[in-house]
């Protein structure tokens, strides 16, 4: 019987730039066959969601995560769990269990990053981020890796001790970084802002964007949570990494659709589309929204290059 390679992801270091690479190489050879199934908790908050992807000839693989929102909260650790099974392409065979918190953060960090280096502006110099749990640690490493230019991290979180703590655990040579105390002086500025909530109401609005920002959106997975309010979606151009998931499934659209503010139409494009040569920003003054809604086929690129780092291949 075939090895199988039981990886914990917390303990592989990763490059930030390499990984967003490889999500970049893997939307140009192609998404391949993409499933989702949500199980929610009767009268709570709390999910499973499945992931499963096939990229015929390469990978299959599936992503069971388990999102509790208010563990962090209460100390009892972190929102998301996961556990990762990856298949080979040519015949089937089980190659790798995955397991570690830093597996999904790293694929969502380099999922709204590689959308950030297609939209944001290259002259980018501050990054706003709303929400200081878990994620947002990893999305500020992988923003400045993408956006070199970004002098300044400005931090906002319901709870200020929380952002305080966050911006003193992060010290980057040359970036200022710091809490702020409402999200309103945090985006006012922000050349990027960031929103790694689980809010179910608007913590961004519409009117703080300066011409030229560029919004990453990464929290909602429901109909019913939503981050950005119908200001942002309206004067935004748009972009998802995936059509389905991000126009049927995430607030900011089912609501805004609901409300005929936008339509299905209005999304100009997904990932796989803007890694393969559709036009992105189209000015500097334009303001770039980019909702990060995932999708099995990031976990499973994902999951093949955490396979190939593992395995000595890449």
């Amino acid at each position: 019987m075939a090895t199988i390679l039981a990886i914990d992801a917390d303990a592989l270091p990763v490059d930030p730039l390499w990984l967003v690479q490889r999500l970049r190489d893997g939307h140009r050879q192609g998404v391949g066959e993409v499933e989702r199934l949500l199980l929610q908790e009767p009268g709570a908050e709390n999910s499973l969601l499945t992931w499963t992807a096939w990229q015929p000839g390469a990978a299959l693989g599936a992503k069971l995560a388990a999102v509790f929102p208010g563990n962090e909260g209460r100390g009892a650790g972190p929102n998301i769990r996961s556990v990762i099974v990856l298949f080979d392409g040519q015949d089937g065979k089980p190659l790798a269990v995955i397991t570690g918190e830093s597996f999904t953060r790293a694929k969502t960090a380099a999922d709204s990053a590689l959308g950030a280096d297609l939209l944001a502006r290259p002259d980018a110099a501050t990054l706003a981020v709303l929400g200081a749990g878990a994620q947002a640690q990893t999305q500020i490493r992988y923003l400045l890796a993408v956006r070199p230019s970004i002098r300044r991290v400005a931090i906002w979180n319901r709870t200020v001790e929380k952002a305080r703590a966050l911006a003193t655990s992060l010290s980057v040579p040359d970036i200022e970084i710091g809490a702020v105390e409402d999200a309103e002086t945090a985006v006012r500025d922000a050349d990027i802002v960031s929103c790694v909530t689980a809010s179910r109401d608007p913590v961004l609005l519409g009117s703080w964007l300066k011409p030229g920002a560029h919004v990453d959106l990464v929290g909602s997975f429901i109909p019913e949570m939503r981050e950005a309010d119908d200001a942002a979606m309206r004067r935004a151009r748009l972009f998802v990494d995936t059509r389905r998931f991000a126009v049927g499934h995430c607030g900011e659209f089912t609501q805004a659709i609901a409300a005929g503010v936008i339509t299905a139409d209005d999304v100009v494009a997904e990932l796989a589309e803007l890694c393969t040569g559709t036009p992105g920003r189209r000015s500097a003054e334009e303001i770039t929204l980019f909702k990060n809604a995932g999708g099995g086929h990031l976990d499973l690129m994902v999951a093949r290059a955490v396979y190939d780092l593992a395995a000595g291949r890449a």
